[in-house]
């Protein structure tokens, strides 16, 4: 067979056709690389795509926030004075820190927080729950502790850098320079809950601001508060202010001043001690209180800081320490006398010159009324029932005249509704019990015994001490229904007298300032009969609460032939009579009163 070499155009064309295969190789391999490039190349443009324009103003805004600083400028709360205008609540200069939500994401917080946990002796925990409840991007700074010690702020101070995001302010605190003095009269201050915060969005309020929790505090609290200032201020990296960018003056919010006159006040409190009950002093021709004490009591400086578990248990232990029983209802006993007296009188059925038969025990309608003394007063008239608190002798009254003038002057005089007083919400309108209510809530009907057990001021019947003091301050002033109040002095409000006739006969008034003298003159009020004091005129009470013991009452105004001042003490569950407990009482309150060169200031200021 003959072979052919291959020709030159042949080997030319199989080297060409290699060389075609290369080249496609290399091509491919290029296109390849490209391609890998590319898609590189994509994944760092579409991030720096999304870094710079997607997140771009997310990043600028945070860079912005982390520069620019909103601080608030505490306002200074308007102080609170007694009528001498001394101060009762004021502010004192205080260390606070405060977290700036925006200063970081919340993860990053956690580090923060667990190292300042340490100084604050705050668990974590706690602290992340604040920075919570402000949003993250919130410009406003979030208090978590207030009233810190000089060496936890030199302890922050130290590591700053490692605090960022952290403020250590000063600031006014609110301070009760007294302590629990009139507590239950000025209130207190505490953080802003988030229902309050909500319903006063308009107001400007921020999350961890005080606010007026009781008392004056709370009643006030528009006038009290001022208006809350800032500053917008450049930082630096570890939140160290560099510059002043624009700035809003705080403005203090008003002073309020008190009809309370802080020497008796603490006279009121002393005379309490450790008894649970309430003292009220008003000046009988205005209505002006010039002493109110409530126990057991509280120290409203514990609520201007963040207050522990233990504190809270340790208040909570006492009876009920935040109740104003100055303003709460209590059957009157046999200060209520006073009204069945004008009831009888006013009536035209009984006269000053009507005498009865009293017993040791009267039989109506199957109740039994005993006398205190187990044996009777046998025969008397209205001044000596009052001076003696006979049962027998009002039982007899109360027959005679039925129940409804009876609770018809009640009403008159103001019970069973507000007095007017500025602490409005805190108190008790009391209770005057008629035959339509005991049927519509208890299914029965109104018996005698009913009748007996209000005139005598027992049963149903409530009455504040404060309703009771009003109701002294009438027959000492001549047979005007005062107004009581607080505040002596308002930018806004201004205290008026208001005072209202209750048109009673001349006769009726002669019959119970004359009763009112004998009780303290030879009666159940002599406790009050004594020569360091002018002439006093009161009433005595001993209400039964059983299966408790029973409460003990007195009020009485002096001197009696021009009262200056009315004083009511109501001892709860003290287990004995009035004269014999809450008489003596009185006694200090007019001895502070009278014996301390004070009364003339007292009535002029």
């Amino acid at each position: 067979m003959t072979k052919f070499l291959p020709s030159s155009a042949h080997r030319f064309n199989q080297i060409n056709l290699r060389g075609q295969k290369t080249t496609q190789r290399k091509r491919k391999a290029m296109v390849l690389m490209l391609l890998t490039a590319l898609i590189l190349l994509g994944g760092l443009g579409g991030r720096l795509f999304y870094v710079q324009i997607v997140q771009g103003k997310y990043y600028a805004q945070l860079a912005q926030e982390n520069r620019v600083r909103l601080i608030t400028t505490r306002e200074e709360r308007g102080r609170i004075v007694d009528r001498q205008g001394r101060i009762l609540a004021g502010s004192k200069l205080s260390y606070s820190i405060a977290l700036q939500p925006s200063a970081h994401q919340p993860t990053e917080w956690t580090t923060i927080l667990s190292r300042l946990s340490k100084i604050l002796n705050i668990p974590t925990a706690d602290l992340q729950n604040r920075l919570n409840q402000a949003t993250n991007r919130s410009q406003w700074a979030v208090v978590v502790k207030r009233g810190i010690n000089a060496a936890q702020v030199t302890q922050i101070k130290e590591q700053l850098s490692s605090f960022q995001g952290v403020e250590v302010r000063q600031d006014l605190m609110r301070h009760y320079p007294n302590g629990t003095l009139a507590a239950h009269v000025l209130g207190y201050v505490g953080e802003i809950d988030a229902e309050t915060m909500k319903a006063r969005q308009s107001q400007e309020y921020h999350f961890g601001d005080l606010i007026g929790k009781a008392g004056i505090e709370s009643v006030y609290e528009s006038q009290l508060r001022g208006q809350q200032g800032g500053q917008q201020v450049e930082v630096n990296g570890v939140g160290q202010i560099i510059k002043k960018l624009a700035d809003k003056p705080a403005q203090p919010g008003q002073e309020i001043q008190l009809t309370l006159e802080l020497e008796l006040q603490k006279a009121a409190e002393v005379a309490l001690g450790d008894r649970i009950g309430a003292i009220v002093a008003l000046n009988p021709m205005t209505g002006e209180v010039l002493a109110m004490a409530s126990r057991p009591d509280f120290d409203p400086n514990l609520f201007t800081k963040q207050i522990s578990s233990q504190t809270w248990q340790r208040l909570q232990a006492k009876q009920f320490p935040f109740v104003n029983r100055a303003l709460q209802a209590y059957p009157p006993a046999s200060t209520f006398k006073i009204i069945t007296t004008i009831a009888a009188l006013e009536s035209g059925k009984y006269n000053a010159n009507t005498v009865l038969d009293t017993y040791p025990a009267l039989s109506i309608g199957g109740s039994q009324i005993w006398e205190s003394n187990r044996s009777g007063f046998g025969r008397v008239g209205f001044v000596d029932a009052l001076a003696w608190s006979s049962n027998t002798f009002f039982s007899q009254v109360a027959v005679g005249i039925g129940a409804s003038p009876i609770l018809d002057w009640a009403r008159r005089f103001g019970m069973g509704q507000n007095t007017g007083i500025e602490l409005s919400a805190e108190e008790a309108h009391g209770f005057v019990p008629d035959p339509d209510w005991k049927q519509k809530q208890l299914k029965e009907g109104w018996y005698i015994g009913d009748t007996i057990n209000t005139s005598i001021g027992q049963g149903l019947m409530q009455v504040t001490p404060l309703q009771a003091a009003v109701m002294f301050a009438a027959i000492g002033n001549g047979g005007y229904r005062v107004q009581p109040f607080l505040v002596k002095k308002s930018a806004t409000i201004s205290s008026q007298q208001q005072e209202s006739s209750l048109n009673l006969k001349p006769e009726t008034l002669r019959v119970l300032q004359a009763g009112l003298r004998s009780v303290v003159s030879k009666g159940t009020g002599q406790a009050l009969n004594v020569t360091t004091l002018p002439s006093v005129s009161g009433k005595s009470g001993t209400a039964e609460d059983p299966p408790r013991p029973t409460h003990a009452w007195f009020g009485a105004y002096a001197p009696s032939d021009k009262p200056e001042i009315v004083v009511v003490a109501f001892a709860e569950n003290a287990g004995s009579g009035g004269g014999a407990i809450a008489a003596p009482m009185i006694r200090q309150v007019m001895s502070a009163y009278f014996n301390s060169n004070r009364s003339n200031n007292l009535i002029s200021r």
